[in-house]
């Protein structure tokens, strides 16, 4: 259960509907996902949380499907339930296959076990791996 009341577009402010309006329009969809709707209760909060999400989710270096694909492991390893099913739903529209999430959860677990190892045992880093 929310800690707020998610916010329908009567009850938003202008400045919330104006990015309720830009998220429609940008994404070509009526709907406006429960987060933003969470959101809204911060218009400047919003609007900032939005303009950032365009530009750090547009093509770009990476695809937008290795970019969702990333966010799903982000998600998964903060444990945000709500994160990891939006962008593994963004991510299937996007074309990730049922093969890709698996392989992406294998790696997700990996990560985290030899993460967890290498922390527990303070294993120096190689001098040849120093970035």
């Amino acid at each position: 259960m929310a800690t707020v009341r998610l916010l329908s577009d009567e009850e938003a402010s202008a400045e919330a509907l104006a990015v309720f309006d830009d998220i429609r329009a940008v994404r070509g969809t009526d709907y406006v996902n429960n987060f933003w709707r969470a959101l809204a209760h911060d218009p400047a909060l919003l609007k900032a949380t939005w303009e950032r999400l365009k530009v750090v989710m547009a093509p770009g270096a990476l695809d937008p499907l290795v970019k969702e694909m990333l966010y799903i492991a982000v998600s998964a390893s903060n444990g945000c339930e709500y994160c990891a099913h939006s962008h593994t739903a963004s991510a299937r529209a996007k074309g990730m296959t049922p093969e890709m999430y698996g392989e992406l959860l294998a790696v997700l677990g990996m990560a985290n076990q030899t993460n967890a190892l290498a922390s527990a045992l303070q294993v120096p880093v190689d001098e040849a791996f120093q970035a």
